[in-house]
C-alpha cells in the first residue's frame, strides 16, 4: 500500500499482512453471518448444512446491499488497524444495518443495549439471527429486540438512521469537525432520490471542517427500472460527473475490503494536501466509488432478486432454495479458532490508544451548553409595534459573539435580510468559493445558502459540534419535514434508551408565514410544518408560537438551553405590539401559556390564542366583549406541546401537570380558540382543555387564500376578532343581541363588506380590560 512507502501506517511493516488477512476473514465471516440473519433461525459454528427447520418461515432482509457493506465496513475497521485513527461512520443505506451489526457482533464491539445478547459465541449469534426481523414487541409496545431494520441507537456507533435516502449525502461534509474524520458510505440510488450532495466541494474548508470521505457502494440498486447512473452510461459516467462537480474520484474495487481500506487512507492523504494549502476553493475533494456486483459473494448476486433475498425461494420450504444457501454459506464459512485470530489481529485499540468505533468522536459527541447573554434590562412593553425577527437576529449575533468555541451554521434557503436578520448576514456572511466585492460573503463565511431547502437543512443538522439556526418560510421549511423528522426520531430513541443527545438544540424559524405571506399566492400559504412537528414527540419537537419581539428572543434562548430538541419557532417579520415584557415572557415560555387580558376566575368565556395575529384578534374580541358589559378573559398559548395528554413518561414529565392546566384553563369555562393552524390538529393537541362542541369553539386556517393582506387572510379563514365574537356567542347561547353590529354580522355572514372588521389600529394590552 501506498501508506506503507510514506511510513504513515500506526503498525510495523511486518504486522500488515496479518491485518490484511485478518480483515478478509473477518468480511467473509459477516457476510456468512448475514446470510444467516435474513434466512435462518440458528448457526451451527462447525459450518454444518442446516435443514429445513433451521429456517425462518418468513425470511426478510436487505440482505445483497448488506452483504456489499459487510465488505466496505471491514475495510474501514482495517484502515482504523493499519492508521491508528478512530474514524467515525455514517451509513446512508440505512437498510444495510445487518453488515454493521454483524461485524459489532463478531469483533465484540456492541452497544451497552445489546452487551451480553450478541457476540460471537453460538448463543450469541442464534439470538442476532433471531432478533433479527422479529417483530418483537414488549408489553409498553416497544420493539422488543435491541436490533432494528435501519441503524438506531442500539447501534454501536450508529449517528443517523439512514431511512430517507439521500440525507447521509447532504450531511456528511458538515459533520466533522476539525481534527475529526468520518466515512460516509452513500448509496447509488440516493445520488438520484436527493440532489444537493455534489455541492459538497462548495462547503468544505480546511480551517473549520474535519476530513470527510464520502464512499460510493456502486451496486446497481434498482426500483423498477435502473438508477440515472446506470442510464446515463455507469461508472464512467459519474467519475466524469464528479469531476465537473468539482470532486476528485477514486476508484476501488468494491468487492475488496482491502482496496476501501487504501481508498480511505488515499482520500485523507489528498484531504491532508488541501489542508496545507488551504485553498483555493472550491477544494477537490476525494470521492471513493466503490463497483460492485449487489449482493456478492452469495448466491443470486447481481439478480434483481439481490437487492432483498436473493434466492429463488425460501430455504424453509424449498429443497433446491435450501441446497443453494448451504453450498453458499460453506463457501463463506471461516473456523471460530480463526475468526478469533483475526479479531485479535484487528482489536490494535489498547495498543494504538484510541477508541474502539462505536465510542468514535461523533457517537460520543457532548457539547456543552451555550453561554447565554442576558437580554437587555428592559422590563417595560414598548408602546410602538417591533419586529419579532429582529429581536430573534439581536438576540442570535449576541449569543455566537459569547460562543466562540462553537463552530456556526446558519441554514438559509430564502432572504436572510428579507427575513429580517441583517446582523447575522453581515456578521457571518454566506459562504462562498469566491467573494464579491461590497457583499456579506466570504470564503469562510457561516450561512450556508442555496435554494434547496433539504440541502440548507442538512448544514445544521450535520454540525453537531456546533451552534445552529435556521431560517426560512414557513411554507417551503415544509420540504425540510423529512430530514427533521430523521433527527427527531433517531433523538427520541437515543432518549428511550438513556442515552441523552449531546448536541445543542436546533432552531427552525419558520417566518414570512401562513397569516403574512401576503404578496404571494396561497402556495406561500401553509401551516402544515408545525402541524407535522406537533405530531412529533413534544419534548424533543418542540413547536413555539412567539408572539412579538420579547417571547421570541426568549424563545431562543431557552431552545439553546436544551440538548437533542428541534424546535420551530413560527414567528412573525411585520412590525407587531409588544404583548409581553420580558418577564412575562419567560414566565410563559417556561410554564407554556399565559393570561393577557381579563380575570380568568370572573370570565363567562376564555378567549384562547396561538399564534401573533391570532393574539391581535383575540385583544380585539375581548375588548369588544368587555365593552358590552361580558367579563371575559384572553390565554396565550405559546407552546400547545405543554398541554398535550403525554403519550408515554417522557412525554408526560415536559407536559403542564393537571393543577397548571386547571389554573390556566379552568374546568368548565366556555373557550373560543384562535389558532395559527388548521383548527383540527390543534383541538387534538389540546384535547384536555376542550369540553367538546358545546364548550369550545376553535377558528383557524381553513385552507383559504391568495394575494390577500393580514386582515384579508384573517377574514377569509373566519378568523376574524368579529369571527371569535361570534363564536363567543355560539358557545354561551344566551348573550345581548347588540354584541355585533348590523353590517358586523353581514360581514362575518358573507353578505357584507369585510373592511367593516379591520382594525384602526393595532390593538396594545393597555387599551382592554385587565
Amino acid at each position: 500500500m501506498q501508506a506503507a512507502e510514506r511510513g504513515d501506517l500506526a503498525l510495523a511493516p511486518a504486522d500488515v499482512p496479518d491485518i490484511f488477512s485478518a480483515t478478509d476473514r473477518l468480511a467473509n465471516a459477516a457476510m456468512w453471518l448475514i446470510a444467516h440473519m435474513s434466512y435462518a433461525r440458528r448457526f451451527d459454528l462447525t459450518g454444518a448444512a442446516l435443514e429445513a427447520k433451521d429456517f425462518k418461515q418468513t425470511p426478510e432482509g436487505h440482505m445483497g446491499g448488506s452483504l456489499n457493506m459487510a465488505v466496505a465496513f471491514a475495510g474501514y475497521l482495517a484502515a482504523n488497524a493499519l492508521s491508528g485513527h478512530t474514524r467515525a461512520w455514517t451509513l446512508g443505506q440505512g437498510h444495510c444495518v445487518a453488515a454493521i451489526e454483524a461485524i459489532n457482533a463478531l469483533t465484540g464491539d456492541v452497544s451497552a443495549t445489546q452487551r451480553g445478547r450478541y457476540d460471537r459465541s453460538e448463543a450469541g449469534l442464534n439470538a442476532l439471527a433471531r432478533d433479527f426481523y422479529s417483530y418483537a414487541i414488549t408489553p409498553d409496545g416497544r420493539p422488543g429486540v435491541p436490533l432494528g431494520s435501519h441503524v438506531n441507537p442500539n447501534t454501536a456507533g450508529g449517528l443517523s438512521e439512514g431511512g430517507y435516502l439521500g440525507f447521509a449525502s447532504l450531511q456528511y461534509v458538515h459533520m466533522p469537525l476539525p481534527g475529526e474524520r468520518l466515512v460516509a458510505f452513500l448509496s447509488d440510488g440516493a445520488f438520484e432520490e436527493q440532489r444537493g450532495s455534489d455541492w459538497a466541494p462548495r462547503w468544505w474548508r480546511a480551517s473549520d471542517s474535519g476530513f470527510a470521505i464520502p464512499v460510493m457502494v456502486l451496486n446497481g440498486r434498482r426500483i423498477e427500472q435502473r438508477t440515472e447512473i446506470s442510464q446515463e452510461g455507469g461508472l464512467d459516467w459519474l467519475v466524469k460527473h464528479l469531476e465537473l462537480s468539482g470532486f476528485d474520484p477514486i476508484i476501488v474495487d468494491g468487492h475488496d475490503p482491502l482496496s476501501y481500506a487504501w481508498g480511505i487512507l488515499e482520500a485523507e492523504a489528498r484531504l491532508a494536501k488541501l489542508v496545507e494549502t488551504d485553498g483555493p476553493y472550491p477544494a477537490r475533494l476525494p470521492y471513493l466509488i466503490a463497483p460492485c456486483i449487489k449482493g456478492f459473494g452469495f448466491p443470486g448476486a447481481g439478480s434483481n432478486r439481490a437487492h432483498n433475498l436473493p434466492l429463488d425461494g425460501h430455504p424453509h420450504e424449498n429443497a433446491s432454495a435450501r441446497e443453494t444457501f448451504n453450498a453458499g454459506a460453506r463457501t463463506l464459512f471461516t473456523l471460530p479458532e480463526v475468526l478469533d485470530d483475526a479479531v485479535r489481529t484487528l482489536s490494535v485499540h489498547t495498543a494504538q490508544n484510541r477508541p474502539l468505533e462505536s465510542h468514535n468522536a461523533l457517537a460520543v459527541r457532548n457539547v456543552a451548553s451555550p453561554d447565554l447573554p442576558a437580554p437587555a434590562a428592559v422590563s417595560e412593553r414598548s408602546p410602538a409595534p417591533n419586529c419579532a425577527m429582529d429581536a430573534i437576529d439581536r438576540c442570535f449575533t449576541d449569543i455566537v459573539r459569547a460562543n466562540p468555541r462553537l463552530r456556526v451554521r446558519v441554514a438559509n434557503p430564502d432572504e436572510l435580510r428579507s427575513n429580517h436578520m441583517p446582523l447575522t448576514l453581515e456578521m457571518l456572511k454566506h459562504r462562498v468559493n469566491a467573494p464579491e466585492p461590497g457583499t456579506p460573503e466570504a470564503v469562510n463565511g457561516s450561512v450556508i445558502t442555496a435554494l434547496n431547502e433539504e440541502a440548507v437543512i442538512a448544514a445544521v443538522l450535520g454540525n453537531k459540534g456546533g451552534l445552529n439556526l435556521a431560517v426560512s418560510y414557513e411554507a417551503f421549511a415544509m420540504k425540510m419535514l423529512g430530514a427533521l423528522r430523521q433527527e427527531i426520531i433517531f433523538a427520541r430513541h437515543q432518549k428511550e434508551l438513556g442515552q441523552s443527545p449531546g448536541w445543542i438544540s436546533v432552531p427552525l424559524i419558520a417566518t414570512s408565514h401562513t397569516w403574512e405571506n401576503a404578496k404571494n399566492e396561497q402556495s406561500h400559504q401553509d401551516p402544515t410544518l408545525p402541524e407535522a412537528l406537533l405530531g412529533e414527540m413534544s419534548e424533543t419537537a418542540r413547536v413555539i408560537f412567539p408572539v412579538d419581539a420579547s417571547s421570541a428572543a426568549q424563545a431562543l434562548r431557552v431552545v439553546y438551553r436544551g440538548h437533542g430538541e428541534i424546535a420551530c419557532l413560527v414567528t412573525p417579520k411585520r412590525d407587531v405590539p409588544d404583548i409581553l415584557s420580558q418577564e412575562e415572557a419567560a414566565a410563559a415560555l417556561d410554564i407554556g401559556a399565559i393570561h393577557i387580558a381579563g380575570d380568568v376566575t370572573a370570565a363567562r368565556v376564555q378567549l384562547v390564542a396561538i399564534g401573533a395575529y391570532q393574539a391581535q384578534e383575540a385583544l380585539a374580541a375581548h375588548r369588544r366583549l368587555t365593552d358590552r358589559g361580558l367579563p371575559c378573559c384572553v390565554t396565550l398559548i405559546l407552546e400547545p406541546g405543554k398541554f398535550r395528554a403525554g403519550r408515554d413518561p417522557l412525554e408526560r414529565a415536559f407536559t403542564a401537570t393537571d393543577e397548571t392546566l386547571h389554573t390556566l384553563f379552568p374546568v368548565g369555562l366556555p373557550r373560543v380558540l384562535l389558532t395559527h393552524t388548521r383548527p383540527e390538529p390543534m383541538t387534538g393537541i389540546l384535547r384536555r382543555i376542550d369540553g367538546g362542541p358545546d364548550q369550545m369553539r376553535a377558528l383557524g386556517y381553513i385552507s383559504r387564500g391568495g394575494t390577500l393582506d393580514v386582515h384579508g387572510m384573517l377574514f377569509a379563514n373566519h378568523c376574524t376578532w368579529a369571527h371569535a365574537v361570534d363564536a363567543a356567542i355560539t358557545v354561551l347561547k344566551e348573550l345581548p343581541s347588540d354584541l355585533l353590529s348590523a353590517d358586523e354580522r353581514r360581514a362575518i355572514e358573507g353578505s357584507g363588506n369585510p373592511s367593516v372588521l379591520t382594525h384602526a389600529k393595532p390593538i396594545h394590552r393597555e387599551e382592554t380590560a385587565l
